[in-house]
Formats: structure tokens, C-alpha cells, sequence
């Protein structure tokens, strides 16, 4: 299983203490205040809820969608379902990148490989499929939706795939493709766990055409998401409220972020909800903070670098300001 944030669990058995921050993710540190599910949502069968359909393409602005659990289940699915529509395929996927995709991809039968941001447009044209995750994970790389749907379609012409993984598209609307989820050759992955905080909701959603969407939701099987996690994600999906005011949060906070990364030297970009810089003393850096129970993402190897998340009190903001300060006080 590859390694992944939010594992504190092991950080603690390894560091010790109980008082940690939690910067290893890129999941809002105010989530969504989830309601009550109705009593019936643990007793019954999790059916499906076609409000949850509605709720989420109105949201999202996508023609048709698939409740899964997690956008995880989808990436493990789908190079299963294509091996099983149309055999093995040759594969590009964007790197460096949420690692679950080329890990996934490399089995079935695939030919995979991975391609640099800058060169997805000329791997097109020797790929089946083509996977990119937009913004990107954890570098915070963009793709413009024109150049996305032009590569679905070179792709869809020959029977091919774009697969774009939005799961941090909430913070950057406009680049969405999840309005065009319809058409052949397009699938876009959309998630509840990190806009809204609700990662152990494992809730997300798949736009495709119907074709595909069936397929997949033959292969994933009944009851593939909980009651209560239909009934939560209603009300989330549905409060125009409550999005608009963490959209200012977001926007507030990631701009802090940046500039006190900035205050120390750190030239970090990313999104809203996350900064990542390359880092030639990545092992180190990761281990300073540690030792302050600080715990963020460490990515060795070609993607070297640190990503964090954002803190969720004003304590938390001045731990980690001051041990920046003695990073680099060393």
C-alpha cells in the first residue's frame, strides 16, 4: 500500500506526543458541520438517493454523475473496467502526481507510463488513456479546460480516455470540465473529502457518459456508498451559505500561508488549501518538524519536495511560525 498524509497515527508511535498539527493533507481544517443522519440511514440498506444525484451535478454543473466511495474507488476501478472494455491500453499519467493513479494503472495488462505536465499534449497522441490531475497533487499545476477538451476528444476519436481528477477543483472553478462530463472519452473525478473536510465521508463522484457510468457502477456493485454519508453530502452539496463563506476562508488563509512560507525563504506555490515547495533538504526539513509535532507531507525521489496543508487555530499558526524560524536559525 503506498504511503500516504494523515497517517498521524504513525507519526505519534514514532515521535511520541499527543498535541500534533496535522499538516499532512490537503483536507479544509474546518470542515463541513455535518448534521444528524436520520435514525432509518443506519438501519436500512444505503439504496440510492437520487436527491444525492441532483444535489452534486447542480453543485458540480455536470450533466450526470456516479456517487462512489471516495474518488479512490474510482481510480482503483476504472484500469480495471478499461482492460475489461477494451484490453490492455498504453497509458500516460501525469507526474509527478497523487501516486494512487500510476500505482493503479501499472496493473491490468497496461502499458504505463508517466509524462511531465508540459508534455501531456505530444503524449496524446501515443496514448489510450491519459491521466491528469487538475490542479495538481501536490504541486498545484494547472491545466487549461480548452487544452483538456481537446485532448478528450483526440482521445474519444480513436476510443480513448481523459481522466481528470478535480479532487481540489472546488478552490479553482473555472478550470473545471465536469460541465462536459457527457461527452465520449471524458471522465472527470470529483470529490466531497477536501473543499468541504469530509474525507472520512468517502464520498465522491464520477461524470462520464452513461455508457461508462454504467459499466462502472456495475462493477462497483450495490451499496457502494453509506446512508448517512448520502444524507450528509445533501446537506453540504446544498449550502450555498456555508460554501461561499469557506470559499473567503480558503482564499484568506492560503494567501497567509504562502506569505509566511515566503517570510522564510520558502518559494511554495499550490492552492488554496495547500502549499508545496521542491526541497533539496526534504528528509531534514520533514524531521524538524516532526520533532515539534508538526506533521507534514514528505515526498522523496523525483517529486522531492514538502507539501502542507493549512493549520485550524491561531496556536497552530504561531507553532508553525516559529518552527520555520528555527529551521532556519540552524
Amino acid at each position: 500500500m503506498l504511503e500516504h498524509g494523515g497517517n498521524l497515527r504513525a507519526a505519534q508511535q514514532r515521535y511520541g506526543g499527543t498535541d500534533w498539527i496535522d499538516l499532512s493533507t490537503g483536507i479544509n481544517p474546518h470542515g463541513y458541520p455535518a448534521p444528524a443522519p436520520m435514525p432509518d440511514a443506519w438501519r436500512r440498506l444505503p439504496e440510492p438517493d437520487p436527491s444525492l444525484v441532483r444535489a452534486a451535478c447542480d453543485y458540480y454543473g455536470a450533466p450526470q454523475l456516479l456517487p462512489v466511495a471516495g474518488t479512490q474507488a474510482a481510480i482503483q476501478a476504472l484500469p480495471h473496467l478499461r482492460a475489461a472494455l477494451a484490453g490492455p491500453a498504453r497509458v500516460t499519467v501525469a507526474a509527478p502526481s497523487y501516486a494512487e493513479h500510476a500505482h493503479h494503472w501499472g496493473r491490468h495488462g497496461h502499458v504505463m507510463r508517466e509524462a511531465a505536465y508540459d508534455a501531456l499534449d505530444d503524449a496524446v497522441a501515443g496514448s489510450d488513456v491519459v491521466v491528469v490531475v487538475n490542479p495538481n497533487n501536490p504541486t498545484g499545476a494547472t491545466v487549461a479546460p480548452a487544452a483538456l477538451l481537446d485532448w478528450a476528444g483526440r482521445l474519444a476519436a480513436r476510443g480513448g480516455w481523459l481522466v481528470v481528477d478535480e479532487a481540489f477543483g472546488d478552490t479553482a472553478r473555472p478550470l473545471s470540465v465536469a460541465g462536459h462530463a457527457g461527452r465520449p472519452g471524458l471522465v472527470v473525478l470529483r470529490s466531497v473529502g477536501k473543499f468541504f473536510g469530509l474525507a472520512g465521508l468517502r464520498l465522491g463522484f464520477v461524470g462520464a457518459e452513461t455508457a461508462l457510468l454504467t459499466a462502472l457502477d456495475d462493477m462497483l456493485g450495490p451499496w457502494a456508498v453509506s446512508g448517512p454519508a448520502q444524507e450528509i453530502a445533501v446537506a453540504a452539496l446544498r449550502d450555498r451559505g456555508w460554501q461561499q463563506a469557506t470559499h473567503t476562508r480558503l482564499a484568506r488563509d492560503g494567501a497567509r500561508l504562502h506569505a509566511l512560507l515566503a517570510a522564510h525563504g520558502i518559494d511554495a506555490h499550490g492552492t488554496p488549501l495547500f502549499h508545496w515547495w521542491p526541497e533539496v533538504r526534504a528528509e531534514a526539513f520533514h524531521e524538524h518538524m516532526a520533532r515539534r509535532a508538526i506533521w507534514v507531507r514528505l515526498f522523496p525521489g523525483g517529486a522531492r519536495g514538502i507539501r502542507v496543508g493549512l493549520p485550524g487555530t491561531e496556536s497552530e499558526w504561531r507553532r508553525i511560525e516559529q518552527a520555520l524560524k528555527e529551521w532556519n536559525d540552524q
